[in-house]
């Protein structure tokens, strides 16, 4: 019986190519493009899960509100780690991580620079799943200057020789012994260091200091432990533990401090969590957004849903034709069960036709996906553990809904009417169908509104004036590592031809540098006077190297000798000030972690407000503080041969460093690097909205051909009696556009607040444009129509003889 149903089906299908072509095809595509959407969605979600005991990690977060700025840290004070596991039996296990930055390491005679470097815990073998190939986890990183490497490193640096018990030569001077060599750290981690250097060469993580944040700090509870409870402690903890180094320096307690109006608290986030959800300032590496991932699972589900909605509007369409044959099967004693399974073996066929396209056209596709997404997506026996299941689910699941409406319906029929022509075919005889075309074009407008709206908010970050001009700027990178011979680089490069001007600094706004320091108006530190404010450390050229305009007062000099204690200020931090004029006014900061002592300096000058972070960010305070040996070279070029000037650069690097790695970046390449998520997401955007067009259009162009093909007389009799192609082609079309603009009225409301609520993480955006849902309706209405009238203009134009002659 189920070879029949297959033969029969297969028949039906073979017998009207084009529906078949066009239902495949579509299903294909929307299940395609919901399988790349779901392997990036999946990705994305298995962040840390690598990690043995990651249900059990938190990493703790130190939330701060004084002078003027709120941010939550995702570093603490080093203190932190020890006290909270004397305090707290429910944790089993504490590790802490130092970023400080790359180094120069020694292969040969060449030294390398590395950038994924990390002062780390012994502790951190306990906490996270780091599978060590050779050493002892448990005294890998206990002794001073004792380093572990990944297994990439360790063929890096010694090729096949064994890594364990080598010396690795770190900046000319400082030797490090390899005690052990881990495998390489997972795609899905929020941190990918290369180099783990032990926490006890560090001496500032044994401060004592509460208030000086710039650890990253993990905590593996026990088993069982009650979170929450425990996360209700904190507050007393800082107050037990910071509380005295607070009076000490604002002379009040927490109690005080935060009655008026500041505060410093430590919070805690899952360790699963941290990729998508944590917003916190010094994170490791650059986060995912939870928010992507909600627009694109409901992208898929569009799409998929879309795609659904053609075969289903298909199917619908062409029972009608199937009807004589119902009435046949039924004189002929066939029972309502078998028609039923007769429709749904068909419908379930061409679902697992389009299922196996799909898969193929995913894994083809896969690489073009990474590509855009900037992902290294591979189909593992993990994703295939879930996804054959899914995908038999979705094969079962849509073709018996595809198909019930045509095996409830027709099987339903009674024999006498059908077989007397009594039964009612053609487009206007659905409802269910218009509501499938609203819901479907509703869904492509709304990704239409999307995708213009990302696009103007991009080309709005792209033009926008952000207080300095980051074009033709040549960034030379590690120049810290030239030592007393940086000032001598910068004035050689600076006299190359091709070379308008150079600059030193620590810091530059393409950056992710966030070194906050606390300025206060008096010698002693007082909450209500004093300001947290970003700071850098530049020479007298970053000014005009940059183009950063003055609002009052100077720039640093280098013919003034005072001015090694003189600051910069930004408008920010002179509103926040209060003075009429801050010129000259003094302004203390501590001169050391433990606030003891302070340091004196005086306000020379006043710079315009500039976007030195993200434009998701205002502009908060900032400070320049005088520096000329800061370790980032900042060049202004203008010259066609631009490798030519490369070469000489590197010439005089190499003169001066024969042995030291060279690199360098463009600062408008860093600046969209910043951008690079959304610059993902518009290009996502506009690949899936495409599709979903596409896929729409299939849909219609379909049911344009059915409605056609059901009014082929009718059309015929119009023109015998005089009517016009354009009579026809309005004829035909009018019924879809008209769910067309029911669709627009619906979609265009939904995009634009789903945008607007989108566009409210950016403290810099451009309004919705009443032009964008405008162009997005005409798009839909001149895509529809397009696609309707290729099929009403193809039937208007038929012969009336050929479709009259059989009457």
């Amino acid at each position: 019986m189920i070879k029949n149903y297959i033969k029969t089906a297969f028949r039906s299908l073979m017998k009207n190519k084009g529906f078949t072509f066009i239902n495949v095809f579509g299903l294909a595509l929307g299940l395609a493009t919901c399988l790349l959407i779901v392997f990036f969605v999946f990705d994305e979600l298995s962040y840390d899960h690598y990690n043995t005991k990651a249900d059990r990690i938190y990493r703790v977060n130190n939330d701060i509100k004084f002078g003027g700025l709120e941010n939550s840290y995702a570093v603490t004070p080093a203190a932190v780690s020890g006290a909270l596991k004397a305090d707290f039996p429910e944790i089993e296990q504490v590790a802490r991580f130092r970023n400080r930055g790359g180094n120069q390491v020694r292969k040969g005679t060449q030294d390398i620079q590395e950038d994924r470097m990390v002062y780390a815990d012994s502790s951190i073998f306990e906490v996270f799943t780091l599978p060590m190939i050779s050493g002892d986890p448990k005294k890998a990183l206990v002794e001073p200057h004792s380093i572990v490497i990944t297994d990439d490193m360790a063929k890096k640096y010694f090729g096949n020789a064994r890594a364990l018990g080598q010396v690795l030569t770190i900046n000319d001077s400082i030797q490090y012994k390899v005690t052990g060599v881990i495998e390489n750290i997972p795609s899905q981690s929020h941190f990918h260091f290369d180099f783990f250097m032990s926490m006890a060469t560090l001496a500032e993580s044994r401060e004592d200091s509460w208030f000086s944040n710039n650890f990253s700090t993990y905590v593996l509870f026990k088993p069982g432990a009650d979170i929450k409870s425990f996360t209700a402690k904190l507050p007393d903890f800082m107050i037990r533990h910071a509380g005295p180094q607070l009076q000490t320096i604002l002379h009040m307690d927490f109690k005080t401090f935060e009655k008026n109006g500041s505060y410093v608290r430590l919070s805690t986030i899952p360790l699963t969590k941290i990729h998508l959800q944590s917003t916190s300032i010094d994170e490791i590496e650059a986060s995912g957004n939870m928010a992507y991932i909600y627009i694109f699972s409901a992208t898929a589900i569009f799409i998929l849903l879309i795609a659904c909605v053609n075969f289903m509007n298909l199917s619908t369409a062409r029972s009608a034709n199937r009807a004589r044959e119902v009435g046949v099967r039924k004189v002929l004693g066939s029972p309502r069960s078998a028609l039923i399974a007769q429709f749904l073996t068909e419908s379930i066929m061409v679902t697992l036709i389009g299922a196996l396209i799909a898969v193929l056209g995913a894994w083809a596709f896969l690489g073009e996906f990474n590509h855009i997404s900037g992902k290294q997506l591979t189909i593992t026996p993990q994703i295939l553990g879930w996804l054959v299941p899914a995908l038999v689910a979705i094969i079962i699941v849509v073709g018996c809904l595809a198909g019930s409406y045509p095996a409830l319906f027709l099987s339903g029929f009674q024999p006498i009417q059908v077989l007397k022509g009594k039964l009612a075919g053609g487009f206007k005889g659905s409802s269910l169908r218009s509501v499938l075309v609203v819901v479907q074009f509703s869904i492509s407008i709304f990704l239409i509104v999307g995708t213009l709206v990302i696009s103007n908010q991009l080309k709005y970050i792209q033009s926008k004036d952000l207080g300095y001009n980051r074009d033709h700027v040549l960034v030379v990178q590690n120049v810290w590592a030239l030592g007393n011979s940086a000032k001598t680089f910068k004035q050689e490069v600076k006299r190359l031809a091709g070379v308008q001007s150079a600059a030193l600094s620590n810091a530059l706004p393409t950056d992710e540098n966030t070194n906050s320091t606390t300025y206060s108006k008096d010698p002693v530190i007082d909450q209500k006077r004093s300001i947290l404010t970003f700071n850098w450390e530049v020479d007298e050229d970053l000014i005009p190297t940059l183009g950063i305009k003055m609002a009052a007062g100077r720039n640093f000099s280098k013919d003034m000798a005072t001015d090694s204690s003189a600051v910069v200020i930004n408008e920010a931090f002179a509103k926040t000030l209060g003075y009429a004029n801050p010129i000259n006014q003094p302004l203390y900061a501590p001169a050391n972690n433990l606030f003891t002592k302070t340091d004196k300096f005086h306000i020379i000058g006043v710079m315009k407000d500039f976007n030195f972070k993200s434009l998701r960010d205002n502009v908060t305070p900032m400070l320049f503080g005088l520096n000329k040996n800061a370790g980032t070279l900042s060049l202004k070029i203008n010259t066609a041969d631009i490798p030519s000037l490369l070469a000489k650069i590197k010439d005089r690097w190499k003169t001066l460093s024969p042995n030291r790695e060279f690199t360098y970046s463009f600062m408008d390449e860093n600046f969209d690097a910043l951008y690079r998520s959304e610059q993902r997401m518009g290009a996502i955007s506009v690949a899936f909205t495409t599709l979903a067009i596409i896929i729409a259009c299939l849909g219609l162009f379909g049911l344009a051909a059915y409605a056609a093909e059901q009014r082929t007389k009718e059309i015929g009799i119009r023109k015998v009696l005089g009517a016009n192609v354009t009579t026809i082609v309005n004829l035909l079309s009018k019924d879809f556009m008209r769910l067309v603009l029911i669709a627009i009225a619906l979609a265009v409301p939904l995009g634009w607040w789903a945008m607007y609520s989108w566009l409210q993480g950016f403290a810099y955006r451009q309004n919705i444009q009443w032009w964008v849902p405008a162009l997005a309706a005409f798009m839909a209405v001149l895509i529809a129509f397009i696609t309707i009238s290729f099929q009403s203009v193809k039937a208007a134009l038929t012969n009336p003889v050929k479709s009259l002659r059989s009457e």
